[in-house]
């Protein structure tokens, strides 16, 4: 990948810098200088990030990476051997963050580490086998896999810095388009519906927070702007949704209204997912428009 950064196009909003991937035009972070510390303060940043939005139980340390691989070799129930899979990585994972910082731990005493050291090549190879094995890694949410997201400490590890944010600005594009893609069809199969009056644009609240959400690092400062609304404007979409007691009453009553306000909260609780990765989750995404379309071909109001 060759880094076009510095030939994108810019513009500046608000004294905040934008650049333009896709069609987008996403907030703009300038990379940090190439060296082995900010390599690994990216790393450790993705790692903890990947494990946040991965499923439950697999941040296996490094040092049991030897007794998470024996009980993935030994396992025989494909079930369980995928949830080993899943714990292996985690272990591989966190030995390759644990060999980068003690090679900048070192770096900083002065002690000069090549490419071409075998502790390096051990942490590639930690790094690689993790994204392999992370193919087997659910999303939090159980629906899906997150192996794009596991592939990036290794991207971290393998391109320069600035290579690292275009890819970065690329997936974000992808992401964006994913949450332009999914409110959009929310919107055209819920709007005509009498039941949620002002649909339309809670939704499209939701989804432009979203998207802001997912182009912003923590650190800036307007994450504390940016996050309060971003919870707002979710919970505002599920204020449709009875309580417990009118909802059971309602399941007999209409239950074509209890399907659609199943669906919404799948639609919320999919875009939260897609921006808190800031991958496109395709299988996710293409499951529920199809959930959508069976549901507006159910009501005859296509």
């Amino acid at each position: 990948m060759n880094a076009n950064l510095d030939s994108r196009p810019r513009k500046v909003v608000g004294g905040r810098e934008f650049i333009q991937y896709d069609g987008y035009w996403i907030r703009f972070y300038e990379p940090p200088e190439d060296s082995y510390r900010a390599r690994r303060d990216l790393i450790d940043a993705l790692t903890r990030r990947t494990f946040h939005h991965s499923e439950p139980g697999i941040n296996t340390p490094g040092h049991r990476l030897e007794l998470a691989r024996s009980h993935y070799e030994e396992q025989s129930d494909p079930a369980m051997k995928r949830v080993n899979a899943a714990m292996l990585a985690g272990a591989l994972f966190n030995r390759a963050t644990d060999i980068f910082t003690s090679v900048v731990e070192m770096e900083e005493k002065g002690i000069r580490i090549s490419r071409d050291n075998e502790l390096l090549k051990e942490c590639g190879r930690c790094f690689r086998e993790a994204l392999e094995l992370g193919t087997m890694v659910r999303h939090v949410s159980g629906e899906e896999g997150v192996d794009e997201m596991w592939g990036e400490p290794f991207k971290v590890f393998t391109l320069s810095i600035k290579d690292y944010y275009e890819s970065r600005y690329i997936k974000i594009a992808q992401t964006m388009r994913t949450i332009d893609d999914v409110s959009s069809r929310m919107v055209e199969v819920f709007e005509p519906m009498d039941a949620f009056p002002g649909i339309a644009e809670r939704i499209i609240a939701y989804a432009d927070v979203a998207k802001r959400y997912t182009e912003m690092m923590k650190t800036d400062p307007d994450f504390f702007v940016i996050w309060p609304e971003y919870v707002v404007n979710g919970d505002n979409l599920l204020e449709y949704i009875p309580d417990a007691d009118e909802y059971d009453r309602q399941i007999f009553e209409n239950p074509e209204r209890i399907h659609a306000l199943k669906l919404l909260k799948n639609g919320r609780d999919l875009i939260s997912h897609v921006s808190g990765v800031r991958v496109p989750m395709r299988k996710s995404t293409a499951t529920f428009l199809s959930h959508l379309d069976d549901f507006q071909a159910s009501t005859g109001k296509t």
